[in-house]
């Protein structure tokens, strides 16, 4: 009786796991060679057998110390590891240079494609072990990213089972600054003042949740097809890391720190805690 009940639970979860491997969209840069990878450091990064170390651009998985002191160890980061080495240890991956190829440790920025055509970057995504991480000189592919982290989220896979990485409301920003987060919230006000926007999610600007959008990330939005100026009552979710600025910020640079959440109402938020 236990193992005919074992296969039909087995039977139900296949179709989970059994959709085709997410492979590397068309518009992706030119490939830059290839290597093995001989080490996997933490959930994107890791080190080609030619000692070159690669972080994986556009997605950020849960982190671990690597040494760092006084650096407390993000919930589900072993597991996050443990799936980027299950599908990139000792596998060979071709590298397609980010727009930046490299970060200010030196490191290799690029989207990893392996030997079978898997995506890293996007099956981290589909499998929930990361969520989309862009900058304004790096944001090659990530409209595909966010479809995949949607995906992710919408049925709890990975990090978007636990508390830690809900989406945040503006009230509770100020509890988790100098963190990386997803902020969803109503625009009460978009103010503009010497050429910046900043859009309010409180009644005082002074300790509200505020988005700054500064006056050259705005004329890139505007080229973009973005006015954060008309975003006033609208609700949005914005991503970035909250910084003390009157009150809990987030800088805005470039388009795809924002969504609009309307657009994608199969998710469901539930306004859990962003801490256990």
């Amino acid at each position: 009786m236990k193992i005919r009940l074992f296969l039909v639970l087995l039977l139900v979860a296949a179709p989970l796991t059994a959709r085709a491997a997410v492979t590397l969209p068309p518009q992706a840069s030119k490939a830059s060679g290839s290597a093995t990878v001989a080490e996997v450091t933490d959930g994107d990064t890791l080190i080609l057998s030619d000692k070159v170390t690669v972080r994986l651009v556009g997605i950020q998985a849960p982190k671990l110390p690597l040494d760092r002191p006084d650096f407390k160890e993000w919930p589900l980061a072993k597991e996050a590891k443990r799936a980027l080495e299950e599908m990139a240890l000792g596998r060979t991956l071709t590298l397609h240079p980010a727009s930046k190829p490299t970060d200010r440790w030196g490191r290799t920025l690029a989207h990893l494609a392996r030997d079978d055509g898997l995506w890293l970057q996007g099956e981290m995504l589909r499998l929930g072990w990361a969520r989309v991480y862009t900058f304004a000189d790096n944001r090659a592919l990530a409209g595909d990213m966010l479809a995949l982290e949607r995906e992710a989220r919408a049925a709890r896979r990975g990090i978007w089972r636990h508390p830690y990485y809900s989406i945040v409301t503006p009230e509770r920003a100020g509890k988790v600054i100098n963190t990386f987060q997803l902020v969803e919230g109503t625009v009460m006000d978009a103010a503009e003042v010497k050429g910046r926007v900043y859009l309010n999610f409180g009644a005082d600007w002074k300790t509200d949740f505020t988005v700054l959008v500064p006056a050259k990330a705005r004329k890139v939005l505007a080229r973009q097809g973005m006015d954060p100026a008309a975003l006033k009552g609208r609700t949005i979710r914005v991503r970035g890391w909250l910084k003390q600025y009157n009150g809990p910020m987030i800088e805005l640079t470039h388009a795809e720190q924002l969504e609009l959440p309307e657009a994608a109402p199969e998710e469901k938020r539930e306004g859990r805690e962003p801490f256990p």
